[in-house]
């Protein structure tokens, strides 16, 4: 095939008319195939069955700590959840408060607070107009939502394959109205990459215009390596925050959603002693206290830090043939071609793809009249709206490896239509 820049127009008309081709006897197959979402397979979630009899009628149903998990009380969590979830956000049981089944939920609830009662005796958010949040592009989509649904102007930072472009951060964060940023620092959702250490000390120890600014670090794929001779771990941004001198600056987040059962796991936050403690005022008007049922039978599936690392390893197992037919097929499909790149993640939940300027949103256009459906094209930027329209996130968890192959050939010819359309002005 070769390149497509090197072919003049007649045998890009040619190439133009054969992925039509591919692309109608596709589209009259009538298949319903999703690469939309990073949602767990079903065979993932079998892998946490055991978890529903961890607890039962005759099981003991006391925390260490001697409370009854089966009554009210327990605001923070009990002590074993506190730590389990400790070791997802790499701090002390005294630091973390265990706040539901939902990371997203404690994120949305940490703004919410901020903007209706400040912190650290600051002005509540609310009171300030024209506030700004830094996201880093590619990022989530939901991210990008919930501080848009604040009234929060947002603001597009290059991610750089070691985190986000620190110049452009610090040169931001000057400015008072910024008051924070979003930061998945692990398998950064959509383009896998991780924090290096440099870029986590100096979002530390920066000067921000914003007395109270915050970094909202979302550790939500702390655990999830593919490749174990290629996983990192993320340098600890709490202590370098409180190392510099910043500690309320940030607030981590975790969940046990892709671990075990999204929306039925643990999540919390971890944060400084003294915000962990204001967080706290706040959630007793909130909650007389959080599911501990849940809790206990999650610190006695999962059995700490090593149970954890053994049932991540076996979801591994589950989505490394997942991951690899992506690089095959788009390395057998597209690589010749040289009209898009895409990532080779050591861990996390996606494939980041990258097309020819201006070819996006023809791409998920057409997969979904061929019956595959494929997150929004812009969805990794703020408001929705990729000012290239060229990025595209893949994920492949949930669809069956037979399903995903599918979804990837018809992917690969949409790709290649739409960069034809637009090479021949169609």
């Amino acid at each position: 095939m070769g390149a497509y820049r090197d072919m003049d127009r007649e045998e890009l008309q040619a190439e133009y008319e054969a992925q039509k081709r591919a692309f109608d006897a596709w589209k009259a197959k009538g298949l319903v195939l999703n690469m939309a979402r990073g949602k767990p397979s079903g065979e993932q979630l079998e892998l946490s069955m055991p978890l529903l009899d961890a607890l039962d009628s005759s099981a003991d149903c006391f925390a260490e700590d001697g409370t009854d998990v089966r009554n009210y009380g327990g605001l923070a969590g009990i002590p074993e959840a506190r730590r389990l979830l400790g070791t997802l956000l790499d701090a002390p049981e005294g630091c973390v408060v265990v706040t539901g089944a939902s990371s997203l939920n404690a994120e949305y609830d940490t703004l919410v607070r901020y903007l209706l009662f400040g912190t650290q005796g600051f002005a509540p958010w609310v009171n300030c107009e024209g506030r700004k949040w830094l996201c880093p592009v590619p990022g989530y989509d939901r991210h990008f939502a919930m501080a848009a649904e604040f009234g929060f102007e947002l603001i597009p930072v290059p991610l750089t394959g070691n985190g986000p472009d620190m110049d452009a951060v610090e040169r931001l964060a000057a400015d008072p109205a910024v008051k924070g940023i979003w930061c998945v620092p692990q398998y950064s959702n959509p383009d896998s990459c991780t924090y290096a250490p440099e870029v986590v000390e100096r979002l530390a120890t920066m000067a921000c215009g914003a007395p109270d600014f915050r970094i909202l670090w979302d550790n939500a794929y702390a655990v999830h390596h593919l490749d174990g001779a290629r996983a990192a771990h993320v340098a600890d941004i709490g202590a370098a925050c409180e190392a510099a001198g910043n500690p309320w600056r940030y607030v981590k987040f975790a969940s046990t959603s892709k671990i075990t059962f999204p929306g039925a796991g643990i999540a919390g936050l971890a944060a400084c002693p003294e915000a962990i403690a204001e967080v706290l005022s706040h959630m007793a008007f909130q909650t007389v206290g959080p599911d501990k049922v849940n809790q206990l039978r999650h610190v006695r599936f999962l059995s700490g830090a090593e149970g954890i690392t053994r049932h991540m390893e076996r979801e591994a197992e589950i989505l490394r043939p997942k991951f690899a037919a992506v690089q095959e097929i788009l390395g057998a499909g597209l690589g010749e071609a040289g009209i898009a790149t895409w990532t080779d993640p050591a861990g996390g939940y996606f494939v980041f793809f990258r097309s020819e300027e201006g070819c996006a949103g023809r791409i998920v256009a057409l997969a979904k009249e061929a019956g595959v459906t494929l997150t929004k094209a812009g969805a990794t930027w703020p408001y929705g709206i990729d000012p290239a329209d060229r990025d595209i996130r893949i994920a492949p968890t949930f669809p069956s490896l037979e399903e995903l192959r599918q979804a990837l050939e018809v992917f690969v010819v949409c790709v290649k239509l739409a960069t034809l359309e637009k090479l021949l002005g169609l």
